[in-house]
């Protein structure tokens, strides 16, 4: 374990947070920095004259992922990952995949500083777009890198404005030569905050996060009849709406059955032809169901598509259900998990152990590397939103805790 005189800068790390923040920055305190637009090569061309100011080497493989590396006192070593993402949602907050990355930054800076040569070789990572906010796409960097996802496949992926991601990786210059796929590595470590409310509530500082939940989503499309609302009687609807919202309200009682782990959400609707006067004949929206167990969610899959599919037909209408992916629970590394404790009892901390509700990058990395995950509580449990907001302290205590489990790991004895 490091030393009580190894600590990392927490008044550097908090100002470079803030210094990354300054590009897309929203007039409300946020940060607009979408996937594979100027803004987000400007975040990306700073990161990487930060990495080479402390002689990392910083590559980039086909999909954009980039990668900084400070070498080991043994090259035969695997390397220790580290990192997160840059990129944000349209309105997002400063600390949402950003800490991971310039938490990552001050690891390697303060063993530059201290002048610590570790056994193996760290590599500090920035996945490409891991909100898939611009391309519909989440986890796109770490899944291609992973395999889940052919790069045929997410180079062919189009936003609003029908721009490619292939075309988009060209035009800021980020598709890279390096092959997006698993390479050999020891160990991955990602910082975190929590989005949501536990840690706060409870008092901690440090999440402990032994994996992340399971996950199905759909894609939902309800189909009735285009009417006049005026002149349209009850016995004569085919309201696509109205079956939409029997359906959103199931979900949000399978949700509830299932407690305070339960979760079941409609984010998106699109209502057509969206007009006042026009009983709705169509309506689009999304549907998804997390647990942290996998026999709930498998159960979920199996009887909610009947379930919604009666409602809508109780309605008058049809109902067509695409599953569009279901993630098992997936558990991290349970070596790399006690350095992330054992960190965090050494420092002092108050922690707990948690599970961890949102996706990240670190779930689909954690199919091919042993991995780990530490969160930070944030203000109210808020994220995806520009008031997003934590503690400098609450960022330098898991900064800390990244940099003891980190050079644990990459100097563990073989």
């Amino acid at each position: 374990m490091s030393g009580t005189n190894q600590r990392i800068d927490a008044q550097r790390l908090w100002d470079s947070l803030m210094a990354m923040a300054e590009i897309g920055a929203t007039p409300k305190g946020g940060v607009k920095r979408l996937t594979l637009t100027e803004v987000d090569k400007a975040g990306r061309d700073r990161f990487a004259a930060w990495c080479a100011a402390v002689g990392l080497t910083v590559r980039v493989d086909a999909i954009g992922n980039m990668f900084a590396r400070r070498e080991g006192r043994d090259p035969a070593r695997k390397p220790v990952l580290l990192g997160s993402h840059l990129d944000s949602q349209p309105s997002g907050g400063k600390f949402d995949g950003a800490l991971g990355v310039i938490a990552g930054l001050e690891v390697m800076r303060t063993l530059h500083d201290l002048n610590i040569q570790t056994e193996a070789p760290i590599e500090l990572v920035n996945w490409t777009d891991e909100e898939g906010s611009r391309f519909g796409h989440s986890l796109m960097g770490s899944g291609a890198w992973a395999g889940i996802y052919t790069l045929e496949k997410v180079y062919g992926l189009q936003d609003v404005d029908g721009v490619s991601v292939g075309d988009a990786l060209e035009a800021i210059g980020y598709k890279g030569e390096h092959p997006a796929r698993p390479f050999p590595a020891d160990a991955y470590f990602e910082l975190h905050i929590e989005q949501g409310p536990i840690l706060e509530r409870e008092g901690k500082q440090i999440g402990i996060v032994t994996g992340a939940q399971a996950q199905v989503w759909y894609d939902a499309v309800i189909t009735g009849q285009d009417a006049h609302a005026g002149t349209t009687p009850p016995s004569a609807r085919r309201d696509a709406l109205l079956a939409a919202a029997r359906v959103i309200e199931r979900v949000d009682a399978l949700m509830r059955q299932r407690g305070e782990d339960g979760r079941g959400t409609v984010g998106q609707l699109h209502v057509l032809p969206n007009s006042r006067n026009v009983i709705p004949g169509e309506v689009r929206f999304s549907i998804e169901f997390r647990h942290p167990d996998d026999a709930v969610i498998e159960h979920l899959a199996g009887s909610f598509p009947d379930e919604a599919a009666a409602l809508v037909a109780a309605n008058g209408c049809a109902l067509e259900l695409k599953e569009l992916f279901r993630i098992p629970m997936q558990p991290f590394d349970a070596s790399c998990v006690d350095l992330v404790r054992q960190g965090a009892a050494r420092l002092g901390y108050a922690a707990r152990e948690i599970v961890s509700g949102a996706g990240h990058d670190a779930v689909y990395v954690a199919r091919s590397v042993p991995t780990a995950m530490i969160f930070t509580p944030c203000k109210d449990g808020l994220s995806h939103n520009e008031a997003e907001s934590i503690l400098p302290e609450e960022a330098a205590a898991g900064c800390q805790v990244l940099f003891d489990a980190v050079l644990a790991r990459a100097n563990r004895p073989l």
